[in-house]
This record gives C-alpha cells, sequence and structure tokens, in this order.
C-alpha cells in the first residue's frame, strides 16, 4: 500500500511562547524518525502549513514558518490551509491521487483540531490513516490536559469505524514504510 506521511502544522508559532504546544521538541524529534524513515522508503513528505490573513500565523510571517529543528527536505511538499481540514480548499487530494497515495501517516499540531479534522477526513475520501501515536501534540485546554487530549485522540479516532477505512495509532519507534 502506497504511503504518504502528512505532517499537520509543527509552525514556528505553535511550538514558541505561552501557547507553545505540551512537549514539543519530543515531538518534533519523533516526527523527525517517521519523515526519514518515509523519505528513506521513497514515500512523499508532506508538510501542512495553517496560515490567517492577518496576525497570528499570517502567511510568510516568523510564526506561519515550519519550526527549528523540523527537518525538511527540497524533495518534500508544502501545502496551505486555511481551516483544519488539510483537505478544504486546497491541492493536498489531488496532490495524493496523482501520486497513487493510498493511506497516509499522520502527525503534528494540535491534536484536537487540525489533526483530528484532517485524520476523520481522510478516512470519508477512503485513506487508511497511521496515526502517529506519539508524534501529535497540543497545548491542552481548560477542561484537560494535553497529555489526556492525545490519549483521548489515540483512543477515539482508531474507534471510527463508519467510514470504512479504519485509523490506527502506532508509535514513531514502530513505523514502517515497507510493510
Amino acid at each position: 500500500m502506497s504511503k504518504a506521511v502528512l505532517v499537520i502544522d509543527v509552525q514556528q508559532g505553535l511550538c514558541e511562547g505561552e501557547s507553545a504546544a505540551f512537549d514539543c521538541e519530543g515531538t518534533i524529534s519523533r516526527i523527525n524518525v517517521v519523515t526519514q524513515k518515509a523519505r528513506a522508503a521513497g514515500a512523499p513528505v508532506i508538510f501542512i502549513q495553517h496560515e490567517s490573513k492577518t496576525g497570528f500565523l499570517e502567511h510568510g510571517s516568523s510564526s506561519w514558518q515550519l519550526t527549528k529543528g523540523l527537518e525538511f527536505e527540497s524533495t518534500d511538499i508544502k501545502v496551505r490551509k486555511t481551516t483544519p481540514d488539510a483537505f478544504l480548499r486546497t491541492e493536498l487530494e489531488a496532490i495524493l491521487k496523482a501520486r497513487g497515495i493510498e493511506q497516509l501517516v499522520v502527525c503534528g499540531m494540535h491534536t484536537e483540531f487540525c489533526v483530528d479534522t484532517t485524520t476523520r477526513r481522510a478516512l470519508s475520501l477512503g485513506f487508511p490513516v497511521v496515526l502517529v501515536s506519539d508524534a501529535h501534540t497540543s497545548a491542552g485546554n481548560t477542561a484537560i490536559s494535553a497529555l489526556q487530549v492525545i490519549a483521548h485522540h489515540n483512543a477515539t479516532l482508531t474507534n471510527i469505524s463508519s467510514f470504512g477505512p479504519r485509523a490506527i495509532a502506532v508509535a514513531s519507534t514502530d513505523i514502517d514504510f515497507l510493510a
């Protein structure tokens, strides 16, 4: 099954300051492990960047840039988005179809927004998803901690069966692009 990695919103503005997501450094390190494996197997690596027209995450601003420490290669693909859904009003689906991609490996930020929405949309479009269980993160919220958000989504997204294709949660060290 042909796979591609989606690295969602691992941007400077989400990794620094008071609003930084939980364990950015560790999450970035684990994402780099996954993307290195993908490149070695010839699988496409696609970086999704959220943007706004003004203010926080404004296109081209320092907060919009891919974060420090995240490994990006010239052969990788970038996709810009304006909603939590990386497929909505973007070229992502066309890119995947043109490359014959049948399964997605998903990681990034923020778990409860863009990772969740993009995973559900991928399933609805017929793409099975490998959710990298230790390579997506959140800042948490007033109701639950970041760790609870992550655990909740690892459990919830893998229990959705109504779309047909399923999501499975797999640790970064166990991701295999050749299987």
